[in-house]
């Protein structure tokens, strides 16, 4: 059973965000059902307010807006033994309106970005419809192992 090494930072303050043993859990679902990682993985998952949302997603993807999910992968050099995955920024604004939106329980969806950002660490991707394709499903079957439903219906 993997268990990661999580450093959670709450770079702000909302009522509804999801607690350290949630993101443990929905970080840990994902890297066991994928199976493909070294023992006690690091990451660590930054919760941010729009302002800073913007600014690294205008600092790193040139673009104009905060985002839902940010992930940035740590490609560690082979001679140097270390188990660290990366970092996945998520913007809690912008989870609880797309989640409103979308007609879609919070905490559902904060589920199914903390996997999509696990996920682009491990080096999955969707810049293809094949990518894409890939990518969903396994969303899809570690949401569904969580008791969540299909977040693309």
């Amino acid at each position: 059973m993997i268990h990661a090494e999580l450093d959670v930072q709450y770079a702000m303050n909302a009522a509804d965000l999801p607690t350290v043993a949630l993101l443990q859990l929905w970080v840990d679902q994902t890297l066991n059902f994928i199976n493909d990682v070294q023992d006690s993985p690091e990451l660590t998952i930054r919760i941010v307010d729009e302002i800073e949302g913007r600014e690294l997603n205008h600092q790193w993807r040139d673009r104009d807006n905060a985002t839902n999910v940010l992930s940035f992968p740590f490609d560690c050099p082979p001679e140097v033994p270390l188990n660290l995955l990366g970092d996945i920024v998520i913007c809690a604004p912008v989870v609880a309106r797309e989640a409103q939106e979308q007609h879609k329980l919070l905490q559902a969806h904060w589920a199914h970005l903390i996997i999509h950002g696990v996920l682009h660490l491990l080096g999955y991707d969707h810049l293809t419809d094949d990518e894409a394709q890939q990518m969903e499903a396994l969303e899809i079957a570690i949401l569904q192992q969580l008791n969540y439903s299909n977040p693309y219906l």
